[in-house]
């Protein structure tokens, strides 16, 4: 076992040496293919090509198959993208089951998938839940199909509603989909239907994302820097989002997310907590025993390496008390801030002076047992909150 110890702190460096800690792992796998790009997408990907697809693959099975970090235990995995589901079942089946070789997966592990609803039919359902996948998270985005050109989706409204209830009827009881607020053309009577459909399908938790133009998409062209929209109606549209979907069931517990009882995103509750995870292809970020690192946003160089993880850049070590505190105010239950102290040795006498403050405003509250959470209408303002709190 020292042998071998040694022979991978030769092989990767810095990067051997970090410990996964005593947490189940969370391991991300990102897809860099999307059947065409969307206007106001910045995230890393490029077309979808079958022989690109095979290599990616390949490459990313390397990456597990020889991963330095022993048998650590995995209770999430999450195919993230890009739009995961056009490498279809077979070969998402076979990464799943590279990511269970190198890891051994909890009996009770969450298993997500991301994907268009128009990009998988039930025959692929099927497989892919025979195969282990539990969970499918669909960008909907709208349940108007004006609202969906104008986002220059490939799917409708009706395919939406069918991909969720075909999906449900292969036996996927945990499903999620995104909606997007502050679409070109959306009004509050819009989003109303949208919610209340939304509601109605065989879904369990709802991300519900405010629109962020962002520089170099084609939305930015048209549309102007972020912000340059209608801020009093993203307002609106934010706050009657909270309340109607917690009116139907799903309850709030992050700035954008939304579950029914027991239906939170355990893979991405692990971001918010500082618990450890893995991310493996071009674009995708670890954060492993303190330490963060990243792949460069190239594919080409991802599958042609003999171990991509050779390819990881280090960035730097993580879990400070300010990443802490702001991570812990994105969730509704927000910061502890006598555990704060304890964890690292502050003062917090001024922070919670700061968020009393606030509280008299409407923007925070703060319970006898000093856990600070922002309010919906706090979280509309959660950057220079944030910074309002942990700075003055």
């Amino acid at each position: 076992m020292e042998g071998n110890r040694v022979a991978s702190t030769v092989q990767f460096g810095w990067l051997a040496a970090v410990s996964t800690g005593c947490h189940p792992l969370g391991v991300y796998l990102h897809v860099p293919f999307c059947a065409s790009k969307c206007p106001y997408c910045n995230f890393y990907s490029h077309p979808m090509d079958t022989a690109a697809a095979d290599g990616y693959v390949d490459a990313l099975c390397r990456a597990l198959a020889q991963h330095p970090w022993g048998r650590r235990a995995v209770d999430t995995v999450y195919f993230g993208g890009g739009t995961p589901c056009l490498l279809g079942a077979d070969r998402l089946c076979r990464l799943l089951a590279a990511v269970n070789n190198a890891f051994p997966l909890a009996q009770d592990a969450e298993i997500t998938l991301e994907a268009n609803p128009a990009a998988l039919d039930a025959a692929d359902l099927t497989a892919l839940r025979q195969g282990g996948f539990n969970r499918v998270s669909f960008g909907v985005q709208s349940l108007r199909d004006s609202e969906l050109r104008a986002l220059g989706r490939r799917h409708t409204a009706r395919q939406a509603r069918e991909a969720l209830c075909t999906a449900h009827a292969a036996g996927f009881d945990n499903l999620s989909l995104d909606l997007m607020l502050g679409v070109p053309g959306q009004t509050r009577e819009t989003l109303a239907g949208t919610l209340r459909e939304a509601a109605e399908l065989p879904a369990t938790h709802i991300s519900a994302y405010l629109l962020k133009v962002e520089p170099g998409t084609p939305f930015y062209k048209k549309y102007g820097a972020p912000g340059g929209g209608d801020e009093e109606l993203s307002a609106a549209l934010y706050l009657q989002t909270v309340r109607s979907l917690g009116e139907r069931g799903f309850a709030q517990y992050e700035i954008s997310n939304f579950a029914k009882d027991g239906a939170h995103s355990r893979h991405n509750l692990k971001y918010w907590a500082l618990n450890p995870y893995l991310g493996l292809g071009p674009s995708a970020h670890s954060f492993l025993g303190g330490r963060r690192f990243y792949f460069p946003s190239d594919t080409d160089a991802f599958v042609a390496a003999e171990n991509p993880l050779a390819l990881a850049v280090d960035d730097g070590p993580g879990g400070g008390w300010e990443e802490y505190a702001m991570l812990r105010l994105r969730l509704c239950r927000g910061l502890n801030v006598r555990e704060l102290g304890r964890r690292y040795a502050l003062d917090t006498a001024p922070l919670l002076r700061r968020a009393r403050d606030l509280a008299a405003h409407g923007l925070t509250q703060v319970d006898p047992h000093e856990v600070v959470s922002l309010t919906p209408e706090g979280f509309l303002l959660s950057n220079p909150l944030t910074a309002k709190l942990l700075y003055g």
